[in-house]
């Protein structure tokens, strides 16, 4: 993080030594157990350093999400509709670097191999930023400004699953790669990266239903079957609505996957090179339902019973 935290050190590293910690799939890497979910040591210490320091300023936009449920395609959308009346290719941001480099993941700041060309801290309003981190550990200026609002996107929990373990199997040797079974286990018990899913989603949700004008709550599936429906919505809600079709449809082409898949800023190159991810890793198919090429049917029943478990009574359907 680059700000100044005012953060006891010593308090920090105390309560992470008391912290449940596992070995996680990906990478051997640990994974501690703070606040009821699941992060990386310097995830960790990033998010508490957000939850103890942030504050907000007016007219911030926080998106949301778990991990790989449409984040890149939202903080895309969110770019373009930020930039719409911009009709040159020139002043396109989405054609000069990829949608993370513009909209930083506030807990991964850490691992950032570029330059950020304003950081969270220094950004001028109104400022938009991202977070995979769960409802209950954002920073209270959040939680209780009324200028601050959160997008938050989520996704079928299956096709979920496939997509984190295609990213995470990302650039592994065949023989290397996770299995399947391996993930499906430990997706349904919740120990996973920013895990519990359900739990996560749900926070989300309910806060979405207390206080609508504050949180959007957003369906993958939705925008892939209605994106122009969608897409109109969420620039309602940041405060910028589209004044005719013609700026809906630059932006929706803009934004559309296969012209972001195609990018070459998207095809090359990486924001998080520490961590052995390239940029083209964010774009793979996009597709609802391709869970059906990989999993069997025990598995789509072993998570189909925690889903229905979980969800039982939440109004929300995935």
């Amino acid at each position: 993080m680059s700000a100044s935290p005012i953060v006891n050190n010593e308090e920090m590293e105390r309560i992470i030594e008391q912290l449940p910690k596992i070995n996680y799939f990906w990478n051997n890497y640990q994974l501690y157990q703070w606040e009821g979910f699941w992060s990386t040591l310097i995830i960790l210490k990033a998010a508490m350093v957000f939850k103890a320091t942030f504050k907000t300023k007016p007219n911030d936009v926080l998106l949301a999400s778990s991990i790989k449920t449409g984040t890149t395609w939202l903080k895309s959308i969110c770019i373009a509709i930020m930039q719409a009346g911009n009709k040159e290719e020139e002043e396109d941001l989405l054609v000069k670097d990829n949608p993370h480099f513009y909209v930083t993941t506030i807990e991964t700041m850490d691992y950032y191999s570029k330059t950020l060309t304003d950081d969270l801290y220094t950004m001028p309003s109104p400022r938009l930023f991202h977070t995979h981190l769960p409802y209950r550990v954002l920073p209270d200026s959040i939680k209780n400004s009324d200028n601050c609002k959160i997008i938050y996107i989520t996704r079928n929990p299956k096709d979920t699953l496939i997509s984190v373990w295609h990213f995470f199997n990302n650039r592994k040797r065949l023989e290397d790669l996770t299995p399947l079974e391996v993930v499906v286990e430990n997706f349904c018990k919740g120990v996973h990266l920013y895990g519990p899913f359900f739990e996560h989603v749900l926070e989300y949700w309910e806060e979405s239903k207390k206080n609508p004008q504050k949180i959007l709550f957003l369906k993958y599936e939705d925008l892939k079957i209605d994106p122009k429906k969608e897409v109109a919505k969420i620039a309602l809600f940041l405060g910028k609505p589209f004044g005719n079709e013609e700026d809906l449809e630059i932006v929706l082409n803009k934004c559309s996957l296969e012209r972001l898949k195609n990018l070459e800023v998207n095809k090359s190159g990486s924001l998080l090179s520490s961590m052995s991810i390239h940029n083209s890793a964010y774009f793979r198919k996009g597709i609802v339902g391709d869970w059906k090429n990989y999993m069997k049917p025990e598995m789509e029943e072993q998570i189909d019973k925690i889903t229905k478990l979980k969800l039982q009574g939440s109004g929300l359907e995935l």
